[in-house]
């Protein structure tokens, strides 16, 4: 089987191919010549996702998943959530953002958080949802320099590292993206079997 999965991230892309089954063939936006950054113009992360994969359904023709990730955290009411990639503004900048959210932190003894991650896919006319999710912390400095996005400021509960401490195998046995593909996987395992 091949699934385009949409997206030009290629940590993201090493991070989910790494996981697949060999039976499955996965190809970026890149590799089908899909060059437009797919606006992301809904209001929560399934909508986001539902709207690259369905992109590339009704543009090139192929099946394909898409994901979204949400940064939340509890003290601030679940920012920077679905505007996670663009919280500090356009354009987006990873150590802007991270630079904003320990800001809005700082001082604040409650540091709960978790990142939440939505894949969705498009097989045909049949849309699947899948949803990972991982609690921890937001650290009071960035540490490690693995990863990417808020990486070095998420520290997983039971861990004592952040993010961007592990490395990319640690990472992808537990990460919220981890846990969201190990849903798609298995329902393509399963349909696959049918």
């Amino acid at each position: 089987m091949e699934l385009i999965f949409a997206t030009h991230n290629k940590h993201k892309l090493l991070e989910i191919g790494s996981l697949l089954p060999k039976n499955i063939s996965l190809r970026s936006l890149d590799a089908i010549g899909c060059t437009e950054d797919i606006p992301e113009t809904s209001e929560t992360l399934e909508g986001n996702a539902l709207l690259k994969a369905q992109y590339v359904l009704d543009h090139y023709g192929l099946s394909c998943f898409a994901d979204d990730t949400g940064l939340e955290v509890h003290v601030l009411n679940g920012a920077p959530g679905v505007y996670s990639a663009r919280y500090a503004g356009e354009p987006k900048n990873e150590e802007r953002n991270i630079e904003k959210l320990l800001g809005q932190l700082h001082g604040l003894k409650d540091r709960r958080a978790q990142f939440t991650t939505i894949i969705a896919l498009c097989l045909g006319k049949e849309t699947h949802f899948f949803k990972g999710v991982i609690e921890g912390v937001i650290t009071a400095n960035p540490r490690g320099s693995n990863g990417f996005g808020y990486d070095p400021v998420f520290q997983a509960d039971g861990m004592d590292k952040t993010f961007a401490e592990l490395t990319f195998e640690e990472k992808n046995r537990l990460s919220h993206r981890a846990r969201a593909f190990s849903k798609l996987v298995s329902y393509l395992e399963a349909i696959k079997e049918e």
